[in-house]
């Protein structure tokens, strides 16, 4: 919703028509293909795609073919074609070494042990490997072990199951860590559930249902790429005919706190905003 309300809100900017589709899921690769020719055939003058899979070939042989009529730019999701023009994004490892940081520097080797269960997304998509990892190497000098992941495509009810399923095996988890749509889900599971100990809750990426938990105090921290701010990089990317580069562009990633006290200031949608998708 993020990146969708950047892109909606700086192509008015940049006067640009902006088409947008959704593909339906980390699966839905041939879908994500078809719309690709589908944006040449509407006459769009550039694209901009948040992959469904970093490395499928007929992903990318797809961007290739099409990439010879309309340039292509990759959007926040990793896609190692080397027939894109611009890449926008960050490195997820280091989105997943932030948040691991911050809770080695809460509980640094030597002290308590505390236990962390982590819900992510699908094996296939492109960020979840490199954000486990990072998240790991970061906590491996600290207090913190993760106990287990869990992975699922990143709609409310596969990480809702996720949820479930993880309190079900470790109800005595010091931490969860979780994608946005598995913090949001927690969020309204353990608020259901009788009183007792619960697991703290992290997430992996901010939404506005996370920046509302981290103010409430709900959540405890969150990974901040700033996807609106991508977006809007994107958009302008593909307006201003920049010239082609390998190299990715982004902004800096921060941990955001309850303590925080500007998170107000932190960018995301309007809570009622949905994008016009085609």
């Amino acid at each position: 919703l993020s990146v969708g309300y950047g892109l909606e809100d700086e192509a008015k900017h940049q006067n640009v028509d902006l088409l947008l589709f959704e593909a339906g899921g980390y699966r839905a690769r041939d879908t994500q293909i078809a719309q690709l020719e589908a944006c040449v055939q509407r006459g769009a003058q550039a694209i901009l795609i948040g992959a469904v899979t970093s490395d499928h070939t007929d992903l990318i042989d797809a961007v290739a073919k099409v990439a010879e009529r309309v340039p292509v730019y990759g959007l926040v999701n990793e896609l190692h074609a080397q027939a894109l023009r611009g890449r926008i994004g960050v490195d997820w490892s280091d989105m997943g070494s932030a948040l691991g940081l911050y809770l080695s520097q809460l509980h640094p080797a030597g002290s308590a042990p505390k236990t962390a269960v982590l819900l992510t997304g699908p094996a296939e998509a492109g960020w979840t490997g490199p954000l486990e990892t990072g998240l790991r190497d970061a906590m491996a000098a600290s207090a913190v072990t993760i106990s287990q992941t869990f992975g699922a495509d990143t709609g409310l009810r596969p990480q809702l199951a996720l949820v479930e399923l993880a309190l079900q095996r470790y109800p005595d988890m010091d931490y969860l860590i979780g994608s946005a749509p598995a913090v949001e889900a927690a969020i309204g599971v353990l608020s259901a559930q009788p009183g007792g100990p619960k697991p703290v809750l992290l997430a992996t990426y901010a939404s506005y249902t996370i920046k509302r938990g981290l103010m409430n105090g709900s959540v405890l921290a969150a990974s901040f790429d700033d996807p609106m701010v991508q977006a809007r990089m994107a958009i302008r990317q593909a307006a201003l005919r920049v010239p082609p580069s390998a190299q990715t562009v982004g902004p800096e990633i921060v941990v955001l706190t309850h303590a925080d006290a500007n998170l107000s200031d932190v960018s995301t949608p309007p809570a009622d905003y949905f994008p016009a998708i085609q």
